[in-house]
């Protein structure tokens, strides 16, 4: 079976970042976090949790030679920082985000094909820094209707299809779910193409709308959750969403959907 995870940075937001930590790891769930560079890692790592993901890159872009060599530049930073939270794996976007979400390199229209080759070129080569180093990096689908518009490669198709088209281990998709079914639903379609190719990392959820946990809107995860026991998937599913009220009851109501 799966192993569930939580993303720290939505959940008990009371708390200091490895106050949550520790509160999500007590509940029975391994952590994620984004931006390693806002938190003690120091703090995290006597947190006592078990980190499953962080934000693999600081700054960069797929699509340019500048912002692929600060890409690849904040990526080496990361590696580093997951060695010390025993981290396996790097979630990587189309391009970099501000703190708001936006993209700093926004594209309008489709992505060009010399975009697209770029894109793999860098993806390539970033691939081959999580295989020297013993880690994944992921690529996440995101979503431009609401959350990050003008974000290149955004589409679960997209991400999918440079991760296949760079076919390397050291590279995997983080297919989520909530970006998923604002952009393209169909979910367990694409789940099932994509696990079939082998090229899930990890998966990603949240309800829709309103990005909260499991239970709060129209996605029938329980129905996901069974398609992903039919598929063996063996991978992690990770609540990447906010508390629709009290956090322990989000974690209880992510449990729930997920257990079979």
């Amino acid at each position: 079976m799966y192993t569930l995870a939580v993303c720290a940075e939505m959940v008990f937001r009371e708390l200091p970042v490895e106050g949550r930590a520790r509160r999500i790891h007590d509940a029975g769930f391994q952590v994620e976090i984004w931006d390693w560079t806002r938190h003690d890692l120091t703090a995290l790592e006597r947190s006592g949790a078990v980190f499953s993901s962080m934000t693999g890159y600081l700054r960069g872009s797929l699509t340019d030679e500048d912002g692929a060599a600060e890409l690849l530049r904040t990526a080496e930073e990361s590696v580093k920082a997951a060695e010390r939270l025993r981290c396996p794996r790097l979630n990587l976007h189309g391009t970099g985000l501000d703190s708001e979400g936006l993209p700093v390199a926004a594209v309008t229209g489709d992505a060009t094909g010399p975009m697209w080759i770029a894109a793999h070129r860098t993806l390539t080569r970033i691939a081959e820094l999580g295989e020297s180093a013993g880690v994944v990096f992921t690529l996440e689908n995101l979503n431009t209707a609401v959350d990050h518009p003008g974000v290149p490669f955004a589409k679960a198709a997209d991400t999918l299809a440079l991760v296949e088209a760079v076919d390397r281990p050291g590279l995997r998709m983080n297919l989520d779910l909530y970006h998923a079914q604002i952009g393209e639903g169909n979910l367990i379609e694409l789940l099932r193409r994509a696990h079939g190719r082998g090229l899930i990392g990890e998966i990603q959820v949240a309800d829709v709308p309103g990005r909260c946990e499991p239970g709060t809107g129209e996605i029938n995860y329980p129905a996901v959750a069974r398609a992903l026991a039919d598929l063996g998937y063996d991978g992690t599913v990770a609540m990447e969403a906010w508390a629709s009220g009290d956090s322990d009851l989000a974690l209880e109501r992510f449990r729930t959907a997920f257990t079979l």
